[in-house]
C-alpha cells in the first residue's frame, strides 16, 4: 500500500488498535537471581518455620496455617508460614423477650356467671362471646357450677388463654391463635399408686385409722364394704384389726386423693371378713369374698347413720308415753333431725303417709314376702312416692319425731310374711354371687391380690414379734 501525505495527518482509526492497554513488562530476571532464591530463600523459610513452632503462643486464640504470597522481583512465589489468626465468635443472636401477660384465677360461686366475672375484672366480653360459640368450649361454659375454677391469661383485658379442669382426668383449654380462638378438651394424666395399711382398734375405728395414717374417706369406704356383716357402732371390740390395700391418685407428682379399695380384711370379735374388688368390662366395680360370693346382702342392718340405739327389739317393752307393756317390734335408731333415711333393700313403695303412732311413715315391699317400715319421719324424699321403685341405699325420708315419739329417731321394722323379726339379728338373704361368665376371671385376678395381702400380713406379724422381744 502506498501512503500519501494526507495519510500522515489523518487521525488514527481506533479500529486499527487493540482496545486493551498494553501490559507493562517487568525486567527479565537473571538465572543467577532465581538460583539465589532457591538456594537461600527456602532454607531461611524453613528455619523461620521451626523457630515459630518452638515459640509459645502469644495469644489464647488458635493458630492456623495461612498461605503467604511473597513477591520476589515481580513474580509471585507461594510460601507457607504461621500467623496468629484470631477466630472471632459471631455476635450471639438476641431474641426478643417473651411478652409478659397477666394471669388471674376466677372461682365460680353460687349465683356467679362468667359474663359478670369478666366485667368485674375488665376482661374483653367480646372474647368470651367468641369462645362461647366454639363447640368444645360452649358446652362446658353453659354448665358451669359453683366451685369451678378458670385460669385466665390476658393482655390488658384481651384474652390470651383460658384453662379449667373439668374432672380429675380432663380439662378445657382455650388459646388465641392467628386465625382466632381454639378450644379443646385435653387429658390430665394421673398416676395410680398402690398402698397397704394395717390398724388395730383400741377405742374407735376412726381413731385407729388416724393412727395408721388413713383418711376419713378411706375408713368410711372400709365400713361401707363390710356394713352388711359388721355394725361399726355396736359390734366393734377392742383388739379388732383390719388390713387394706388401696389406690392413691397422684397427678404432676402430687398426691390428689385416695382411690378405690383393692382388697380389705376385717377381723371382728373372732370372725374374719374379706372383700376383693372386681372390675367389670363396663368399668363398674363390686366386692366379693374369695369364693366369689357378694359381700353385699339383700338388706343392710341399719338404714340410717345413727348415734346410738335408743330402744332394741323387745316384745315386752314398757311404752315410754303410754306407760303400758307394749311390744316393741322394731329397733329405734337415735339420730339428729333431718338425717337421711335409706332404703334397706331394693323394693317398691307401697305406703307413704301418716300411720297412727308411727307418724310419718314409709313401707317398702321387697322380694320373698319381706316388708320394711320406717317411722317418725320429719319429711319424705321427693322420689319415694307410692308405686315407685327404690334401690338399696336410696334416701326415702328424713329423721324426725312425728307420731308417738319423745325425741328424734328412726323406728325401723323388718317383717317376713307379716311376722316381725329383730332387724339386728335376723338372717339376711345373700345378694347374687358373681356371674358365672366372670367367675374364672375373678378367681385368677383375686389370687395374686390375696398373695400380696398375705405377704403384707406376715411382714406385720414379724414386726410385732420383734417389737415384743
Amino acid at each position: 500500500m502506498i501512503w500519501g501525505d494526507a495519510d500522515l495527518y489523518r487521525p488514527a482509526s481506533p479500529l486499527l488498535h487493540d482496545y486493551k492497554p498494553t501490559a507493562i513488562r517487568s525486567p527479565k530476571k537473571t538465572k543467577a537471581l532465581q538460583w539465589f532464591v532457591v538456594g537461600f530463600g527456602i532454607p531461611l523459610l524453613g528455619l523461620a518455620l521451626v523457630s515459630t513452632l518452638n515459640e509459645p503462643a502469644k495469644s489464647s486464640a488458635p493458630l492456623s496455617q495461612t498461605p503467604i504470597m511473597t513477591a520476589i522481583d515481580g513474580d509471585e512465589v507461594n510460601t507457607w508460614g504461621l500467623v496468629d489468626k484470631v477466630i472471632v465468635s459471631p455476635t450471639p443472636l438476641v431474641l426478643a423477650p417473651e411478652p409478659e401477660y397477666e394471669t388471674l384465677t376466677l372461682t365460680i360461686r353460687s349465683g356467679d356467671t362468667l359474663d359478670q366475672l369478666f366485667r368485674k375484672h375488665k376482661l374483653d366480653i367480646g372474647n368470651l362471646a367468641v369462645i362461647a360459640r366454639l363447640d368444645q368450649a360452649g358446652r362446658q361454659l353453659r354448665n358451669i357450677k359453683p366451685g369451678d375454677v378458670f385460669e385466665i391469661t390476658h393482655d390488658d383485658g384481651k384474652l390470651v388463654s383460658m384453662y379449667s379442669a373439668l374432672s380429675l382426668t380432663s380439662a378445657l383449654k382455650v388459646d388465641r391463635q392467628e386465625s382466632g380462638f381454639r378450644a379443646e378438651v385435653i387429658e390430665r394424666p394421673i398416676e395410680i399408686r398402690k398402698r397397704l395399711a394395717h390398724g388395730v382398734i383400741e377405742t374407735s375405728l376412726f381413731e385407729s385409722a388416724a393412727t395408721a395414717g388413713l383418711s376419713d374417706k378411706l375408713i368410711m369406704n372400709i365400713a361401707g364394704i363390710f356394713a352388711w356383716d359388721v355394725d361399726f357402732v355396736l359390734d366393734i371390740r377392742t383388739g379388732d384389726s383390719y388390713y387394706v390395700q388401696y389406690e392413691e391418685i397422684w397427678q404432676d407428682g402430687k398426691y390428689v386423693t385416695d382411690g378405690e379399695i383393692i382388697v380389705a380384711e376385717f377381723n371382728n370379735n373372732g370372725r374374719t371378713y374379706r372383700a376383693i374388688r372386681f372390675v367389670y368390662d363396663t368399668g363398674n366395680t363390686d366386692y366379693f369374698t374369695p369364693d366369689g360370693l357378694s359381700v353385699r346382702k339383700a338388706f343392710i342392718r341399719a338404714p340410717v347413720d345413727f348415734t346410738r340405739i335408743s330402744s332394741n327389739f323387745n316384745p315386752r317393752r314398757r311404752h315410754p308415753i303410754l306407760n303400758t307393756i307394749r311390744a316393741h317390734r322394731g329397733v329405734d335408731y337415735a339420730a339428729p333431725r333431718g338425717t337421711p333415711i335409706k332404703a334397706s333393700g331394693d323394693g317398691k313403695v307401697i305406703f307413704r303417709g301418716v300411720k297412727n303412732g308411727y307418724g310419718n311413715a314409709v313401707i317398702l315391699q321387697h322380694g320373698g314376702n319381706i316388708t320394711t317400715l320406717y317411722a317418725h319421719m320429719s319429711k319424705y324424699a321427693t322420689k319415694a312416692r307410692v308405686g315407685s321403685r327404690v334401690r338399696q341405699g336410696q334416701t326415702i325420708g328424713y329423721v324426725g319425731a312425728t307420731g308417738l315419739a319423745t325425741a328424734n329417731h328412726l323406728h325401723y321394722e323388718y317383717r317376713i310374711n307379716g311376722v316381725h323379726r329383730n332387724p339386728r339379728t335376723v338372717a339376711l338373704p345373700q345378694a347374687n354371687p358373681i356371674a358365672e361368665k366372670y367367675r374364672q376371671q375373678f378367681l385368677s385376678t383375686a389370687a395374686p391380690i390375696l398373695a400380696e395381702l398375705e405377704q403384707f400380713k406376715n411382714t406385720q406379724f414379724a414386726t410385732v414379734a420383734l417389737a415384743d422381744r
